[in-house]
């Protein structure tokens, strides 16, 4: 009787799948835990220690935040309270946010929660993307606390009046209808005062957070940090 080849055994095939399968799950499994500590919000302690985390503390709001290119990675990250020389975050150049720079960790924590549940209460999604996830009528929010247009040589403090790039967003948030800045205008919301405070330290924080350079080209893009 002729040798069966044991590419044409079933049990050959079952017990790989099976060694494939638990291979798999395992690899899953470990994959699940690395992201869940990538993604998890570090804390105040961290940024006083100088420690980066990919998702820094709610306290970086009282940070100067900036978006620069990193020579070892190839594209643009986050640098908070100013640069080594590096490409490294130094954690301790500060910058007011509504008048402050010594917000608690408590404090803090409770504008990004405020700020989060704006943003899903107002359905912002709808029309932009946050992170990677939403829609593409409006702009991309991810990096819009880095947008110069905000900045103190752009035009949105001139035209809504306000004198720091928070609370020209905030006056923005709160009157879209009175600021024509695109063809898509933003509808007015009912936005509060209380609310777009929150909304804004919510933006400001997600600008600080390690997003391998998404959104491609943001450095570079016209009017955006670094464009030309």
């Amino acid at each position: 009787m002729a040798n069966k080849s044991v590419w044409s055994d079933n049990r050959f095939w079952q017990r790989s799948a099976t060694w494939v399968t638990g291979f798999a799950s395992l690899l899953l499994i470990w994959l699940t835990f690395d992201t869940m500590g990538q993604i998890s919000m570090g804390n105040d302690a961290d940024i006083q220690n100088g420690v980066t985390k990919r998702v820094p503390g709610p306290t970086v709001i009282n940070y100067k935040i900036t978006y620069e290119m990193s020579p070892t990675r190839g594209h643009e990250v986050p640098i908070i309270g100013g640069n080594d020389g590096k490409g490294h975050s130094l954690f301790k150049v500060k910058e007011k946010f509504f008048g402050r720079d010594d917000y608690s960790e408590k404090e803090a924590r409770a504008l990004l929660h405020l700020g989060k549940l704006g943003e899903q209460a107002k359905n912002c999604m709808d029309c932009h993307t946050l992170l990677g996830n939403g829609a593409y009528y409006a702009p991309d929010l991810t990096k819009a606390w880095l947008d110069p247009a905000w900045g103190a040589n752009g035009p949105m403090q001139t035209m809504t009046g306000k004198n720091t790039k928070e609370e020209a967003m905030a006056e923005f948030l709160q009157h879209p209808n009175l600021y024509p800045t695109h063809a898509r205008m933003m509808p007015d919301l009912g936005i509060t005062a209380k609310e777009a405070k929150g909304l804004v330290a919510f933006l400001k924080h997600m600008s600080s957070i390690d997003t391998n350079g998404f959104p491609r080209n943001f450095g570079r893009m016209k009017g955006a940090v670094h464009g030309k």
